[in-house]
């Protein structure tokens, strides 16, 4: 999938990253990130997400655009800046301004031993957000406000003193000090109760509407991606198998994967019993290390040439799949008897 740099907030293109484990004589090739390309507009903000199993390279490929995992190959633009090889100071007065996390578990992200008002006084003193006492409290309470909360709510009050909601509301107002124009969020509502996990999709939204921050939004739950995102990218085994816009990629799913994890929801209606069978097995190494699509050893479409090439990205119907069912090249007679197999297309 080709992106635009020039015109792109950040634009990863054919992004890898492998671990190598050595045990005695013999070495093991994990390639957790496998050439993944993918692009947040520039020109208005949105909600981009990556969703995918658990072990599908999600989590590592946020990290690699935070720069918290090492790139093996690939480029990565931000602003249309190089930022995999930027200098410390670089990184550290600009990237890291402008790019702030939000990790899965808000009460890890403070000590409990450390008053949440500091941390907020901290950031906003380091990065010369304001010099004044006056000042501090003011930017510190704004951001607080764009979340919901204020300086008078915090002030004075430990971790274990806030809920899990207003815990990560606080993470969230501590990455804003900054005035970020992109917001990398991990897992965000994962360890939050459902009743919570809303609120913090919905600031979310009002972040990216009323303040104008884009959001990379990382989760396993599509409900929520739905829910949230503007484009989502759906990863499998560090591919990026299905990306475009949200409604098209959730709604019309056309790679069996994506077709898999939408089966794999349940429909909330209590008249119905839900008898689907969705294959979403755990973690396989197997499946980083196949030769051909990673996906061939659960798919019910699958070609002979699945087992021996990998697919490429294909523009389909208002998104990419990188998938050999729409591969013009593959013979029409064998892409129909695999769809007739087991893949519906919408």
């Amino acid at each position: 999938m080709q992106t635009d740099r020039e015109h792109s907030l950040l634009s990863v293109e054919s992004l890898q990253r492998v671990f190598v484990t050595r045990e005695g004589f013999s070495t093991t090739r994990l390639e957790a990130v496998a050439g993944a390309s993918f692009a947040i507009r520039n020109d208005r903000p949105e909600i981009y997400t990556l969703a995918g199993e658990s072990g599908s390279g999600k989590t590592t490929l946020a990290r690699l655009v935070l720069g918290l995992e090492h790139a093996t190959s690939g480029n990565m633009y931000y602003k249309g800046r190089d930022v995999l090889h930027l200098t410390n100071k670089e990184r550290r007065d600009w990237f890291l301004k402008e790019v702030q996390p939000i990790f899965q578990d808000p009460f890890a992200t403070f000590s409990p031993l450390k008053r949440i008002d500091s941390y907020l006084y901290e950031t906003t003193r380091n990065y010369k957000m304001a010099t004044t006492r006056e000042g501090i409290d003011a930017h510190v309470d704004e951001a607080l406000h764009a979340v919901g909360l204020s300086l008078a709510e915090v002030r004075g009050r430990y971790p274990n003193e806030l809920s899990g909601g207003q815990a990560q509301r606080v993470s969230v107002a501590r990455a804003l000090l900054t005035r970020p124009s992109l917001l990398v969020a991990d897992e965000p509502v994962s360890m939050l109760d459902a009743s919570l996990r809303m609120s913090i999709v919905n600031l979310f939204r009002t972040l990216r509407d009323e303040h104008k921050v884009s959001v990379l939004y990382i989760t396993h739950d599509l409900t929520t991606a739905y829910y949230a995102a503007d484009r989502i990218a759906v990863m499998l085994r560090g591919w990026v198998v299905e990306s475009g816009p949200v409604e098209n990629v959730l709604g019309e799913p056309l790679h069996p994967y994506t077709q898999n994890l939408k089966n794999a929801i349940p429909e909330a209606d209590p008249e119905k019993t839900w008898e689907g069978d969705a294959s979403l097995a755990v973690m396989d190494t197997e499946e980083y290390t196949r030769t051909g699509c990673r996906y061939a050893g659960r798919c019910p479409a699958v070609m002979d040439i699945c087992k021996t090439t990998v697919p490429r990205d294909i523009e389909v119907q208002g998104r990419s799949v990188k998938c050999f069912l729409y591969d013009e090249e593959v013979p029409e007679a064998e892409r129909t008897q695999a769809m007739a197999n087991g893949a519906p297309v919408a």
